[in-house]
């Protein structure tokens, strides 16, 4: 029994659980057990049944382990055909249309009938959600948007997600007793906001299209589509992945093919074949037919004589003209980052005091830590009034006076108003090190009032760092409407710095658009948006794509001093 079948049967019963509304930690329970399953490292876990072994898996208690029983002995779960006999399955997806619950997808069900996204959709358009208390007009409306956004997300995952998915792909792969490794390429390796294929490359010991046909035909593959020496596949738990096989010999072309966009492929192929090399189907060659022998991508870029194109730039914008001329930039590290400044913490909706925040700091490596809990204006998230902005600052000011090697900097995150104007008045926020400015409400704005609201905030000279500028959440909430040009240019001429929000689920601004504020001039903060020391490691993935948007270490102010951040900020007022 393939343990992607059977961590998918648990998952579905939390699931159909969910939406019958049973009591919570029930459901809770199949969910944890089917992550403890998943990462069990073999391609049957009926021995492990059979020992005892899964009995010892955190998270695993004897209600999952009946239902595993007997998956291992039928291949089948009669507690899952009960409950599918009462709680249609399409309700998971209706549940998963933002601003609905799986209360809610129940409650539709009862009053109205709806079983699907496709059911869903219809009540919306013929007036019978609205018959639903607690439906109005601007809901349905809402609804109607949120349908759109989870049919458009099929398939596709953010990239932590896409990560933790392929890992576990690449781990069951590398059993295969003919795989020396799997390697993530594609939208992966080069560090895409939303992953649309996940992309593997294994190099085999046997044959690549005899190894491929053994995987095809392996108990948890429900679907393999051939082309080639790679082949498309979907597991028994819907998850898809593109699997590439190679010898050793061409394991490194595979992985740089795989890697890289059409366009960025193409370019190198083409200056290839400019300089008398071709990049063929059985490797790099020269005029005469000589094979050039190459251990890795960065052996490929040596041999054309270019300088090495990091994955996160393969994108086919420039990158290959610029290794030509020489002109690649000398791009941001990890070492780079002294501290960053967009972190809450228990004064708000943070779960941690500033104390542990600091420590986690400073196991980081940094010298500085930005505080920014929310302004009273985010009620829902336990805004700071005046008075608990003192209080925080006496703290930081008593953590500051025990720490010489150490500076705390006293920030806010602060709303940006409906009409424009910052949260508290000018006098307590000039007493902040420095203001990061965002927008948690009125995101049906449109946009010309959105641009309008964000840059007369610019012009506050309070103002140091403009937060997740476009409001996304990615596969979840569509950016808000704005003129994203007319935000950098603003910033570039009152010198406010733009943040690149590290949270996986905003990576806001976009990549592409910090390509543009920095060919603008503009600076750009890497913000974890850490509710937790855990959510400081938000940070390393910002830095991949700042890298990715072609950033320096001089683009982006988390490489500075504290000092200089504190200049920087009050150089505006």
């Amino acid at each position: 029994m393939d343990p992607r079948r059977v961590a998918h049967v648990l998952s579905r019963i939390s699931n159909l659980l969910e939406l019958s509304g049973v009591d919570r930690f029930r459901a809770r329970a199949y969910r944890v057990a089917a992550e403890a399953i998943r990462g069990v490292q073999t391609d049957d876990v009926s021995p492990l049944f059979r020992s005892g072994a899964l009995a010892d898996l955190p998270g695993v208690g004897p209600a999952t382990l009946s239902v595993i029983a007997e998956l291992v002995e039928s291949g089948e779960s009669s507690y899952l055909s009960r409950l599918l006999e009462t709680i249609p399955e399409g309700l998971t997806d209706v549940a998963s249309v933002p601003g609905l619950t799986a209360a809610k997808a129940a409650l539709l069900h009862r009053e109205i009938g709806v079983e699907s996204l496709d059911d869903l959709e219809a009540a919306a358009k013929d007036g019978r959600l609205r018959t639903v208390r607690g439906f109005g007009e601007k809901t349905v409306q809402r609804v109607m948007r949120g349908i759109d956004v989870v049919r458009g997300r099929s398939g596709r995952l953010r990239y932590r997600a896409a990560q933790v998915e392929a890992q576990r792909s690449a781990q069951m792969m590398a059993m295969h007793p003919d795989i020396v490794r799997v390697e993530a390429a594609g939208e992966l390796r080069r560090i895409a906001n939303v992953v649309n294929e996940i992309t593997l490359v294994a190099e085999c010991r046997a044959e690549p299209e005899q190894v491929l046909d053994e995987i095809a035909n392996d108990a948890g593959v429900l679907e393999a589509t051939r082309r080639g020496c790679a082949m498309h596949v979907r597991f028994v738990d819907d998850t898809e992945i593109s699997l590439a096989c190679a010898s050793q010999a061409d394991f490194a072309l595979q992985m740089w093919r795989a890697t890289g966009n059409a366009e960025h492929v193409a370019a190198v192929t083409a200056y290839a074949a400019a300089v008398g090399i071709t990049l063929g189907p059985d490797g790099l060659r020269t005029t005469s037919g000589s094979r050039i022998p190459i251990t890795s991508d960065a052996d490929l870029y040596a041999a054309l004589g270019l300088p090495y194109i990091v994955p996160e730039l393969r994108e086919g914008l420039g990158e290959v003209d610029a290794a030509i001329r020489g002109d690649l930039p000398n791009l941001i590290e990890r070492d780079d980052i002294r501290g960053v400044l967009h972190c809450h913490t228990e004064y708000s909706d943070g779960s941690v005091p500033i104390a542990e925040m600091v420590a986690a700091a400073r196991e980081r490596g940094w010298s500085f830590l930005g505080i920014s809990d929310h302004s009273q204006a985010a009620f829902y998230a336990g805004g700071l009034k005046p008075d608990a902005v003192r209080r925080q600052a006496d703290e930081i000011d008593r953590l500051n006076a025990s720490l010489p090697d150490f500076t705390i900097l006293k920030g806010i995150e602060c709303d940006i108003l409906g009409d424009g104007t910052l949260d508290y008045d000018s006098a307590l926020r000039g007493q902040f090190d420095y203001v990061i400015g965002s927008i948690h409400s009125r995101f049906s704005m449109d946009r010309d009032a959105m641009t309008a609201r964000i840059t007369s905030a610019m012009d506050d000279p309070s103002l140091t760092i403009l937060a997740h500028p476009t409001g996304r959440l990615l596969l979840e909430r569509e950016p808000y409407a704005v003129d994203l040009d007319a935000v950098i240019d603003k910033a570039a001429a009152t010198g406010v710095t733009i943040e690149l929000n590290a949270d996986p689920a905003r990576l806001d601004l976009d990549w592409r658009w910090c390509r543009t504020a920095r060919a603008c001039g503009v600076r750009i903060e890497i913000g974890p948006d850490a509710h937790s020391p855990r959510g400081l490691d938000h940070t390393w993935f910002g830095v991949s794509l700042a890298r990715k948007a072609w950033l320096t270490a001089d683009d982006v102010i988390n490489t500075k001093p504290a000092a200089d951040i504190v200049r920087i900020a009050r150089a505006r007022r």
